[in-house]
């Protein structure tokens, strides 16, 4: 059967037909002309478009060698289903995801080694008075909230986290325009010109983090971001004395996905920054091809701190090597609608002025 062409418009997406009197193709919809040459190669450019292929290598971790993890215990939440590791030494007495009593469960063992580890660098105290600055400057918390509110536990833990290596070779096509705006006595007139823009180009990833544990928020993992990957050394148990290390429950296979969302938005946006000079840029199309991709398995560093307030569990982090502090703190209803209604006022106070500014002109 043979197989049916249509042309679409590269700017409103409508069928477009040949104008015999123009002797151009034209869309009927929004009157944009194509010089048949243009048309040949933008229609060339979409058949010829390279297929998306984002897949990797698994090469994270290592087996453990014999002996290795004897020194180490494995704990499970029976609430949460949290496992942490540790340690024999380790006195884990409750979980730090749902704050509940851990038990040991035997020795640590199926699963893979880290590869590197980033030691702690900010210890609790420092973690504590991260929590009070960030009170700070928060008019819409509630007042009661510093005094009231306590700190039910601080934990370090160590975190797993797959890191991605990837070259990605990328190819984005964009519709843009450019407007421009004349008058004469009788009429205003405004012309808008599309382009099809596309941009292709190499770029490398090095070490792109997925958090590698179902109970960590990942949204809150990254906000912590970045770590500094220069301080980090080879995995050895010895970094885990003291500290709790949840082990991961999401390989690194389950975390490409979210690997290749990271990689796809970043270079999106580098390649964005490129295209310059257009009124509006729209992304169309875009494909990426990784090769030499590689994933690694580390530990990274992080504050935990479990707070409750007027019956509410709140949860904070913190990158336990430089210190940034993240979590989301309560909001007064009260002091927020004092505010919300302050500001219509001084919207409607405004509008007020420049109309009767305009009236009096």
């Amino acid at each position: 059967m043979a197989a049916l062409q249509e042309y679409k418009c590269p700017c409103c997406g409508g069928a477009i037909a040949f104008d015999s009197t123009l002797q151009k193709m034209k869309c009927p919809f929004c009157d944009t002309e194509f010089e048949m040459e243009t048309l040949a190669s933008y229609d060339n450019e979409l058949k010829n478009e390279p297929e998306e292929n984002m897949s990797w290598d698994d090469t994270a971790g290592t087996e453990w060698e014999n002996g290795e993890a004897d020194g180490l215990r494995s704990y499970v939440c029976k609430s949460c289903g949290g496992e942490i590791v540790g340690d024999e030494t380790t006195a884990a007495t409750s979980c730090p995801f749902c704050d509940n009593p851990i038990v040991m469960m035997g020795q640590f063992s199926g699963s893979l080694k880290p590869d590197y580890v980033i030691p702690f660098k900010v210890d609790k105290k420092a973690a504590k008075a991260a929590l009070k600055k960030h009170y700070d400057g928060k008019r819409l918390l509630p007042k009661v909230f510093k005094d009231q509110n306590h700190i039910d536990e601080i934990k370090g833990i160590y975190v797993p986290v797959w890191l991605f290596d990837a070259d990605a070779d990328a190819s984005i096509r964009y519709k843009a325009t450019k407007v421009r705006a004349w008058s004469d006595q009788n009429y205003d007139y405004t012309e808008t010109s599309f382009y099809a823009v596309s941009r292709g180009g190499k770029i490398g990833f090095e070490r792109v983090p997925v958090d590698g544990s179902s109970k960590m928020d990942d949204t809150l993992m990254e906000s912590i971001e970045p770590f500094n990957f220069s301080e980090a050394v080879n995995f050895q148990t010895a970094y885990l004395a003291g500290y709790l290390a949840d082990k991961y429950d999401v390989d690194s296979e389950q975390s490409i996905g979210r690997a290749n969302e990271r990689i796809k938005k970043s270079t999106e946006n580098e390649f964005a920054a490129t295209v310059q000079g257009y009124a509006t840029v729209t992304p169309e199309a875009t494909s990426i091809r990784l090769q030499n991709g590689k994933a690694k398995y580390a530990l990274y560093p992080v504050w935990l701190l479990n707070t409750t307030w007027n019956g509410e569990k709140y949860v904070f982090v913190m990158n336990g090597q430089t210190g940034k502090f993240a979590g989301d703190l309560p909001l007064d209803k009260a002091a927020y609608k004092k505010w919300l209604f302050g500001l219509t006022g001084l919207i409607g106070v405004a509008i007020y002025a420049i109309s009767y500014l305009m009236w009096l002109l």
